[in-house]
């Protein structure tokens, strides 16, 4: 490792398994003991427990569809000056997350880098996307929306969910037609446009 100057954490490597726990020639899927202690953990109490609840679970927001939709409520309960009150609205967030990463499904190999399909989609609660090949899911992603965009239009934040999803996933798509299936009627309205601000240029 040294030698092709690649770094690791000794503690964290494991040598010579016979099998990955995480891939498999049917795909990629959540780690089965990483699983079990989700299964396990109680509602969080503090904003530190939320926090490390939203680290592990955060890992795998690739399996979960709208995660950051669904953990809005939660991540609300760790910002500066918020007072700690988790109710019904939070534990059921809790619940549907711990619930959702214990049925996650097996996200798919890419294989090649032709027939990439993203959907897209916006609103004023965040930014979600699926990405897809030859009809099975590659990964989502999902994101808030920042304090500025939370002032944009329709169609400014539609465009954004575009842009957002071609950079997270520019990996794979980098370089490849794909197709984009977002709300056409509200870029379409941008397109119609005679002149563009700023953001649509």
């Amino acid at each position: 490792l040294k030698k092709e100057e690649l770094y690791a954490k000794f503690s964290k490597c494991e040598f010579w398994i016979s099998k990955v726990h995480v891939i498999d020639s049917r795909g990629i899927y959540v780690d089965p003991a990483k699983i079990e202690s989700i299964k396990d953990l109680t509602s969080p109490k503090t904003p530190t427990e939320i926090r490390q609840f939203l680290g592990l679970a955060g890992y795998y927001r690739r399996f979960i569809e709208g995660f950051l939709k669904i953990a809005k409520s939660m991540t609300k309960l760790i910002q500066k000056g918020i007072k700690f009150d988790w109710g019904e609205k939070e534990e059921n967030a809790f619940q549907l997350i711990k619930q959702k990463l214990c049925s996650a499904p097996i996200l798919a190999l890419p294989k090649g880098n032709e027939d990439f399909v993203v959907y897209c989609n916006a609103s004023h609660k965040g930014l979600g996307a699926v990405l897809m090949q030859r009809e099975k899911v590659i990964a989502y992603a999902s994101r808030q929306l920042k304090i500025h965009e939370k002032n944009y239009t329709t169609h400014d934040l539609e465009l954004e969910s575009v842009v957002f999803t071609l950079k997270i996933w520019r990996h794979y798509l980098y370089e490849t037609k794909c197709t984009v299936f977002t709300d056409h009627k509200s870029i379409q309205h941008t397109l119609n446009q005679k002149e563009h601000n700023m953001r649509q240029r």
